[in-house]
């Protein structure tokens, strides 16, 4: 097959469980028993009452984010991958913002080695989960301990809306063996390694140079991370996108071979996990629809800007952190319905403001005896430098304020905090940014 590059429009169908693949590539005009035997197999998760209260509001009506979630089960099939692993494991994360008037759409790639904030979610074992900090894919496997994709999903929602700010509309998830699947019914994909690659945790061996790839193979070069490059979350998702163009672009070349075209759909459909709405050849179909119509220029591909976390906390090698304010503006501009410059959001990133740099004097203004302590505690393990607390005058609304020359710094810890103010004051404390603790505190992203 050819090894050009697939439209971005191609990359969403595939990336989106297949299902968008399937709607792209005609089902809805197949047999009837064909239509009927692949709509059969999309498995729908009841998320009612799953997600709890106290979401974000879409402040856009029209426009829709859905989540999707490349799901590494280790039941089963998939148990060769993941030694000691028991539950549920989410292997890509992807939030799909279509705009309500449908001319434009942003998809946003999240490192699943995010270290966010993970919230209280149901367990196995009745007893809920405490809220706390660890990479962002652990909120699927906390709710995949039940066993059902639905609470995975749930608790996977409840922790991109609290992290973001974003209202998560749809979800869909497809499997690893479903992804093979769809790879071997194509017969293979090419790709071309400029380096060999031996990495045991993928079960993956390969020379340097192109060759086609299927079956443990195949998922392996996916799933692959520390023996390529830089070794980082954010190649894999590089390396992942550039497979999934492949993978669309051969699913095209085959549509004249029915056997083929009907296995790679019945391995896309299998594997695939949408919430009640989307569950049916016909919702995607009509979700496909929307998106073939948006010109391609207008498709953009982002990933969350993000820096090692080790910047911060020296001992932690494994994670990253997002960049702020830059990770915030992108997420409140997709709240808004409001188009992200890719080129401009690269530039503003290139040289991240650390959090570790910027000095914080928390100040207490509720009244309450202790929250100032409270709170820097908290500043500080998101990786601020935190001077002594102290007191402040009552206040309602929590105070970011800074000297003029601060206001870098300022904005990186303001974006962090939802309903905050951003103040400049000439008075503020010299070299560092003032935190004044309202009333209405809503906590630290």
């Amino acid at each position: 097959m050819s090894r050009s590059r697939l439209t971005r429009r191609g990359r969403i169908a595939v990336w989106g469980g297949g299902a968008l693949a399937v709607a792209l590539l005609g089902v809805a005009g197949a047999g009837a028993w064909v239509y009927q035997s692949l709509d059969g197999n999309i498995h729908s998760a009841d998320l009612d009452g799953k997600i709890g209260g106290d979401r974000p509001v879409n402040s856009s009506p029209g426009s829709k984010n859905i989540l999707v979630v490349g799901s590494d089960s280790r039941d089963g099939d998939n148990a060769k991958y993941g030694k000691g692993l028991t539950t549920m494991q989410s292997d890509t994360l992807m939030v799909m913002h279509l705009a309500a008037n449908r001319e434009w759409a942003t998809v946003v790639s999240i490192p699943r080695d995010s270290w966010v904030n993970i919230p209280e979610c149901e367990q196995a074992s009745g007893t809920p989960s405490k809220p706390h900090h660890f990479k962002i894919n652990e909120a699927f496997a906390i709710g995949g301990s039940t066993g059902e994709v639905a609470d995975a999903a749930a608790c996977t929602i409840r922790t991109v809306e609290q992290n973001t700010g974003l209202r998560i509309d749809n979800f869909m998830s497809v499997d690893f063996q479903g992804f093979k699947g769809m790879v071997n019914a194509l017969d293979g994909i090419e790709v071309c390694p400029e380096t060999a690659i031996h990495d045991k945790k993928a079960h993956l061996d390969m020379e340097a140079g192109c060759q086609t790839v299927k079956d443990e193979k195949a998922l392996g070069y996916v799933r692959t991370r520390y023996s390529v490059g830089d070794g980082s979350d954010i190649g894999r998702i590089g390396r992942q996108q550039e497979f999934m163009e492949a993978v669309a672009a051969k699913a095209k070349e085959k549509l004249t071979s029915p056997n083929a075209m009907y296995g790679f759909l019945d391995s896309a459909t299998k594997s695939l996990t949408t919430d009640k709405e989307l569950a049916g050849i016909k919702e995607l179909t009509a979700l496909a629809n929307e998106i073939k119509e948006i010109p391609g220029d207008r498709l953009t591909f982002l990933t969350v800007p993000n820096y090692p976390r080790e910047a911060d906390v020296p001992t932690d090698k494994a994670n990253v952190v997002w960049q702020y304010p830059y990770a915030g503006n992108l997420f409140t501009a997709m709240a808004g319905d409001k188009e992200t410059d890719k080129k401009k959001l690269e530039a503003e990133t290139k040289d991240p403001l650390y959090a570790s740099a910027v000095r914080v004097q928390v100040l207490n203004g509720t009244g309450v005896g202790g929250r100032a302590a409270e709170v820097a505690e908290t500043v500080r393990t998101a990786g601020f430098t935190v001077l002594p607390v102290g007191n402040a005058e009552a206040a309602k609304k929590t105070t970011v304020s800074y000297p003029p020359d601060q206001k870098a710094g300022a904005e990186v810890l303001a974006s962090r905090l939802p309903g905050s103010v951003l103040k400049e004051d000439a008075t503020a404390t010299a070299g560092a940014v003032t935190l004044t603790v309202g009333k209405e505190f809503q906590g630290l992203r």
